[in-house]
């Protein structure tokens, strides 16, 4: 089984991200120690060489780390034909207890490794550095989490025998099961849906100010973000996912990736995740003080990455709710989805 080709890549990619991941760190120690850009010592001219060779490195590692996590979903998909019981990838995950703690973590790295690269942008268009230890900090502190997902990653992969019995997305995202996934399921459609749209509602009237105003707006708006992805993730296992199936029961949100369901999974969560990278970091910028270098183009650029969120926000929202609208499916919102079975 080690020798899939998606297995294959995951393993040589996500060993190699964190390898590359923890040399920039280390690298990322040192300058955070050294650097003085008045400087015109050796030291300093070496560590402004390297800094070009390091950044380029870590955003091509970064860059893997983006797609792999749709590798990572797709080939669990493609593993679950050898499992009894699994049925998506659900179940694949679910063969040891190493797999859902690699998914959760690739998610977070993703999310993390999508806002470097947005500060490593900003930072290259300044003639001076002026984010370099604000973003090798960052890497400092994204090291950790890399290297641990990396380790789950292996570990799960390591630990995957072929007809192992897992537990198929019906039993895992049941109402009647035990564990977080179950009580997610099982809340009432009124909550999650009015949640759903009440945040994305502030999400974007958040997004929008701060388009108009600028200024503080953007933290508010990137903390939206991050609480949107949550409230997104819920509101579609409890409520949305059972339009999409047609089905009062069914709540998995990894049978949305086949074929069968037009693979709008992949749409909704690229959408999702796309638009946290980009709101969160537009909203980085307004936390911290702006670079002289940067006074003149950074407002601009904060502004392009709220807008590029705003879309994915309402490409998202509009694709629950045509789920919604053109299901078969007929539920009332004011009593909850355990007794509409």
């Amino acid at each position: 089984m080690i020798l899939h080709p998606g297995i294959l890549s995951l393993l040589v990619g996500t060993i190699a991200v964190a390898a590359m991941v923890l040399y920039g760190a280390c690298f990322g120690v040192r300058l955070l120690r050294s650097w003085d850009l008045s400087s015109g010592s050796e030291a300093q001219i070496l560590l402004e060489r390297r800094t070009y060779l390091v950044s380029t490195m870590t955003a091509y590692a970064f860059g893997f780390e983006l797609i792999s996590l749709f590798l990572l979903i797709f080939t669990a998909e493609d593993l679950q034909r050898l499992f009894v019981g699994a049925m998506c990838a659900a179940g694949t995950f679910n063969v040891n207890q190493w797999g859902y703690p690699a998914l959760l973590l690739k998610i977070l790295a993703v999310v993390l490794s999508g806002l470097w690269l947005v500060v490593n942008h900003a930072d290259s268009r300044g003639f001076d550095y002026p984010l370099i230890r604000k973003k090798y900090a960052l890497l400092a502190a994204m090291a950790p989490v890399i290297v641990v997902e990396a380790f789950c990653t292996v570990a799960w992969f390591s630990g995957l025998e072929a007809n192992v019995i897992t537990s198929c997305c019906g039993s895992l995202f049941s109402a009647e099961s035990q564990g977080v996934a179950s009580t997610i399921a099982a809340l009432p459609a009124a909550p999650a849906g009015i949640g759903f749209y009440a945040m994305l509602a502030a999400t974007v009237a958040a997004g929008l100010y701060f388009l108009k105003r600028g200024g503080m707006a953007g933290i508010v708006f990137s903390a939206l973000s991050m609480g949107l992805l949550v409230v997104s993730v819920v509101a579609l296992i409890s409520l949305f996912s059972l339009y999409f199936y047609a089905l009062p029961t069914h709540h998995c949100p990894f049978c949305l990736l086949q074929g069968e369901y037009h693979y709008v999974g992949y749409l909704l969560y690229i959408a999702l995740l796309a638009g946290v990278i980009t709101g969160t970091g537009g909203g980085f910028f307004s936390a911290i003080r702006l670079p002289a270098s940067l006074e003149a183009w950074l407002p601009g650029y904060q502004k392009r990455l709220t807008a590029v969120a705003l879309i994915f926000y309402i490409l998202f929202g509009a694709v629950v709710t045509a789920g919604v609208l053109n299901s078969d499916l007929v539920m009332e919102w004011s009593i909850s989805v355990s007794s509409d079975k």
